[in-house]
């Protein structure tokens, strides 16, 4: 049968870097208590001049690289992203334009965190239609410039950066198995930004109230995402007759040192099994899993015909899992 191979991935991070012990000299917190409670010791933040597409163009042209493939080849650009350059239109066209992919198609998903999962499942779905045969997945943020850095519950958590990956169609096990991926609109407003929709548009965000920052409920989103991850990824699992104990890798969405440990701990896999770069640049939403895939790729802790696993949650609220035969 027509899968979707991973067949090159890229990365792409600001230089600049915010430690907590910078995050010391403005906010009421330390570098013990931002490590014990979440894992992250610094998070890279865009210059002026540096924007969600300037990363998702550079991980791209490395992810293209390394697949062997040229940008006119591209016949699908799927971006996820929450803070794109602009409201609309979409961040992806923009990525098109500066690669020159003049065959594609391009478009945004906006799934928060999980956004790389959904987007990857998009592009797995277009390929095995026929819809497409190289795709470009890409998972970008500048995450920074819709922090509130008075609130330490938020602002020490997020960083800047892009992954990308390119699926070619191929026949065989090889590629993406399935995905599973779900939602539940009751909980939009644990995760959100209020401003600059048509609720609150840009005048009206500016004026105060925190509507143009991220605002999150963080003690329940860690209750429905330790659960809803656990279950998505047991669940598509079973679906494809795999076992946990088949899994090689996991490479869960970079929100908390303590959920991955917690969803470990779910699927009964070891320290080792699971690729964790959240203390180096904290949580980059739709960004974190494909940066931290790129990561691993390059690091040759994946090898071929190894089974490995992303799973993410996100504001929706939004989750998913994607078992992948390297």
């Amino acid at each position: 049968m027509m899968r979707a191979k991973i067949t090159g991935t890229g990365a792409a991070v600001p230089e600049k870097v915010l430690t907590n012990f910078d995050l010391e000299k403005i906010i009421d917190t330390s570098d013990e208590w931002i490590v014990s409670r979440t894992g992250i010791r610094e998070r890279r933040i865009a210059s002026e001049g540096e924007f969600t597409s300037t990363f998702a163009t550079q991980a791209a042209e490395r992810a293209m690289a390394m697949a062997g493939v040229t940008a006119d080849q591209i016949d699908l650009i799927v971006l996820a992203t929450i803070t794109g350059d602009y409201p609309w239109p979409a961040t992806a066209c923009i990525v098109q334009s500066n690669i020159k992919a003049v065959n594609a198609v391009a478009f945004d998903v906006s799934a928060a965190c999980s956004g790389f999962v959904y987007a990857l499942t998009i592009a797995d779905r277009f390929i095995r239609s026929g819809g497409a045969k190289k795709a470009l997945v890409i998972g970008a943020e500048v995450l920074t410039r819709i922090m509130d850095y008075t609130d330490r519950n938020t602002c020490l958590l997020f960083g800047d950066g892009a992954g990308a990956v390119v699926v070619e169609a191929v026949e065989g096990e090889i590629g993406i198995y399935d995905s599973l991926i779900k939602s539940d609109g009751n909980y939009v407003d644990l995760l959100y930004q209020p401003g600059y929709g048509n609720r609150y548009p840009g005048a009206k965000a500016k004026a105060g109230d925190h509507l143009a920052y991220l605002n999150m409920q963080g003690n329940e989103i860690f209750k429905l995402a330790v659960r809803n991850m656990g279950e998505a990824a047991t669940n598509v699992l079973e679906m494809n007759g795999l076992q946990e104990s088949e899994l090689s890798l996991l490479i869960p969405h970079q929100a908390n040192k303590r959920i991955i440990d917690a969803i470990a701990k779910r699927l009964s896999l070891p320290e080792e099994k699971v690729y964790i770069n959240l203390e180096r640049f904290g949580n980059t939403s739709a960004a974190s899993i494909p940066i931290a895939l790129d990561e691993a790729n390059r690091a040759n802790k994946i090898a071929k015909g190894d089974l490995i696993m992303f799973v993410a949650f996100g504001g929706g609220l939004t989750w998913g899992a994607v078992p992948v035969r390297w």
